[in-house]
């Protein structure tokens, strides 16, 4: 059930259970190293871009603690470093 701002209530639920443990500066930092596409895309004119950067800046955010246990897409090119 989507609240007013289109978001899944889990969503805000998620941000909202235990405010004393996030911090911001962690946040941020975690914003500005997500891949650009992700931050860009959030303005797309395309829901389904807009969708998908915002699924991937959550699971940005959501990985500052370990919290996101994300499969590896298949679909993913590996890229040697």
């Amino acid at each position: 059930m989507p609240d007013m701002r289109g978001l899944p209530i889990c969503s805000f639920y998620v941000l909202t259970v235990d405010m004393t443990r996030i911090d911001p500066d962690r946040v941020a930092r975690a914003l500005l190293d997500a891949p650009g596409w992700a931050r860009v895309g959030l303005t797309a004119p395309t829901e389904t871009i807009r969708e998908a950067a915002a699924q991937e800046l959550a699971l940005t955010i959501a990985r500052i603690d370990g919290e996101a246990s994300v499969a590896a897409d298949p679909n993913q090119l590996v890229l040697a470093l």
